[in-house]
C-alpha cells in the first residue's frame, strides 16, 4: 500500500492559498515577505524530494506548475516524478510533453485504488481542495507541514469545516526555527 503524503506552507490560522507569489490573493506570496529565509527550515522540502515516488496535485495546481516547473533545476527530483492529477475536468489532451509520465485521475475512488498499488510514497503538492477531499474520504496518511507565524484571515484553507468525526494525529517529527517557521510532520492515526 502506498502512503499518500499532503506537504504544505501554512499560516497558523489554515491558509494555504499562494504562498509563492500566485495572483488574485491579497497576501499573495506570505511565505518570503519579511521572513528571514532559513536553509534549515526547508530542509522538509529536499527530503521530500528524495523520498516520494510519485506526485499528486489538483488540476489548478497542476495547471500552474506544469508551465514553471519543468524548465527550473530547484526540482529536478520532483521533475522527473510520475504525476497523478485528479481532475473531472482535465482534458488528457492538455497534459503538458515536457514534464514526464502523467496520469489524470478522475474520482477519489481512484485515487483509492492507486493508494492500493505497489510503489513508494506519493506527495501532495498546492492542490487547497483536493486536500480538503482526500482528506475527509480519510485518504491522506501524513502530513508534512512548514507553519508560517501569520494569520492570514481569509484565503483557501488546508482542511475542510465539514462536520465529520474525530481524526486523531499522531506527532512524529517537529522543529521550531529562530524565525518563527515550525516543520510539524503528523501521521493520520487510523
Amino acid at each position: 500500500m502506498r502512503t499518500l503524503i499532503s506537504t504544505a506552507f501554512v499560516s497558523l490560522d489554515g491558509v494555504v492559498e499562494a504562498p509563492g507569489g500566485e495572483p488574485g490573493y491579497r497576501n499573495s506570496g506570505w511565505t518570503f515577505k519579511d521572513m528571514e529565509f532559513l536553509p534549515e527550515a526547508f530542509e522538509i522540502k529536499g527530503r521530500e524530494q528524495q523520498e516520494a515516488t510519485a506526485m499528486m496535485m489538483g488540476r489548478v495546481s497542476y495547471e500552474a506548475f506544469s508551465q514553471v516547473w519543468p524548465g527550473t533545476e530547484d526540482f529536478t527530483d520532483y521533475n522527473a516524478m510520475r504525476k497523478y492529477v485528479v481532475s473531472t475536468t482535465l482534458a488528457e489532451d492538455a497534459l503538458v510533453s515536457n514534464w514526464g509520465e502523467t496520469t489524470v485521475l478522475r474520482s477519489l475512488d481512484e485515487v483509492a485504488a492507486l493508494k492500493e498499488t505497489e510503489g513508494g510514497p506519493i506527495i501532495i503538492h498546492g492542490s487547497a481542495t483536493l486536500n480538503r477531499n482526500l482528506s475527509d474520504a480519510g485518504l491522506i496518511d501524513r502530513y508534512h507541514l512548514l507553519v508560517f507565524p501569520l494569520l492570514l484571515g481569509a484565503g483557501k484553507r488546508l482542511f475542510s469545516d465539514t462536520d465529520k468525526d474525530t481524526q486523531k494525529l499522531k506527532l512524529v517529527d517537529h522543529e521550531a526555527y529562530s524565525n518563527g517557521l515550525q516543520k510539524n510532520v503528523f501521521d493520520v492515526v487510523r
